[in-house]
């Protein structure tokens, strides 16, 4: 079967289209390699990974790592399958809780999550702002961080409630963010962040 084949059965059946579907697709197809595909409330989004965008991903995986020790898991652009229409995400960073297991198919789950940092992307940016954030309230993640190098800020979302989150706090790159009253328990320092 072919990529056009493949994508004419993908129309045929949009309705019935399951997300592990689409993403077998993905994997099978040799074109896609080196893009970071996700749905986003139906919609497929594949994104080359820039510098600045890897470098912020590094940086915080590391400081993770770092302080909550070698065995955190912190893991980067894995498909998480979140609450809404059709959800199937890989974010830049994201911490699963102690002591959580993979489930079906090896996937980790989303309840699992205390944390998700998103690195903003020229042509993605609308999504972490708006149905991402929306689907990581939905799934109740402690923590959203959104790492915007173009604005040279980082945005903090806490204590999400029906499909938001009550409390946003906004700090500039070279600022430390304060997460030590979050699950995370932690203070994250941005001065290595790059713009874009």
């Amino acid at each position: 079967m072919t990529l056009v084949d493949d994508r004419i059965e993908m129309a045929d059946t949009d309705d019935k289209a399951t997300l592990d579907e689409l993403f077998e697709v993905f994997e099978r197809t040799p074109a896609f390699e080196g893009y970071r595909i996700e749905v986003v409330e139906g919609s497929i989004f594949m994104t080359p990974q820039r510098d600045a965008h890897w470098e912020i991903i590094l940086e915080i995986s590391m400081a993770l790592k770092i302080e909550l020790g070698g065995s955190a898991k912190v893991l980067s652009d894995v498909r998480i399958d979140f609450p809404g229409k059709k959800n199937a995400l890989c974010p830049d960073v994201l911490k699963i809780r102690e002591g959580a297991k993979p489930g079906k198919k090896g996937r980790w789950a989303y309840e699992d999550i205390d944390f998700v940092a998103e690195v903003i992307s020229p042509g993605t940016g609308r999504n972490d702002y708006g149905p991402k954030k929306t689907a990581y309230a939905l799934a109740g993640v402690p923590v959203y961080l959104i790492a915007d190098p173009y604005q040279r800020k980082c945005h903090v979302y806490t204590e999400p409630k029906d499909g938001d989150y009550a409390k946003e706090v906004i700090v500039a790159f070279g600022t430390e963010l304060d997460l030590k009253e979050t699950p995370l328990g932690l203070t994250l320092p941005t001065d290595r962040f790059p713009s874009d």
